[in-house]
């Protein structure tokens, strides 16, 4: 008798474990961005250079006390809740001068990133030279770049977004991000 309801509570068991629907966790989950689609126009300085920047961007031409154009100028990023802190210099130093200062301020969020990708920008027929940096991770500025005709011109741009540097909740305004820098610094002349 034993046997017999110790067989009995054995079956019970395993048909109680067969069609039960196995959990699988959910993967991780981010907000829902409706982004528009990459749309570009001319975008012609004062200051000797132009690009295509995206139809989101807002380029706000700065003007000194005397009526000048000046070239620093923040980029706002539209509804990316961001800004490019843009700047032209007319080099008076060696170019290797400016180059370690873009490196360094690349180098401060090291502590902070996971990587570090550069991709060098090499456009000779325009005599455009330069590199694009992507910092991964929680970091205050995920973009940098610089842009040099290598004797006497140089670019600088800082990415900043109005928000905590959280790398895995920003990732698709990033991926969105990288597609219009890319095309700007790809598009970049001087006059």
């Amino acid at each position: 008798m034993k046997q017999f309801s110790l067989f009995i509570l054995l079956l019970i068991i395993i048909s109680s474990c067969g069609d039960s629907e196995i959990l699988i966790p959910k993967p991780p989950t981010y907000l829902r961005l409706d982004l528009p689609e990459h749309t570009y126009k001319k975008y012609k300085s004062a200051c000797g250079y132009n690009f295509d920047a995206a139809s989101i961007f807002k380029i706000k031409e700065v003007v000194d006390s005397n009526g000048n154009v000046m070239c620093h100028r923040d980029i706002e990023l539209g509804e990316l809740n961001g800004i490019i802190h843009f700047s032209y210099i007319d080099m008076k130093e060696p170019l290797s001068a400016y180059v370690n200062f873009a490196n360094d301020k690349v180098d401060e969020h090291k502590l902070k990133a996971t990587a570090i990708e550069d991709l060098a920008i090499l456009h000779p027929e325009n005599k455009v030279y330069g590199t694009f940096f992507e910092l991964q991770g929680d970091v205050a500025s995920p973009f940098q770049f610089y842009l040099t005709d290598s004797t006497s011109h140089f670019v600088s741009g800082v990415v900043y977004f109005n928000s905590t540097p959280n790398y895995d909740s920003l990732k698709p305004t990033l991926d969105y991000l990288k597609v219009d820098l890319l095309q700007m610094v790809n598009t970049f002349k001087w006059k």
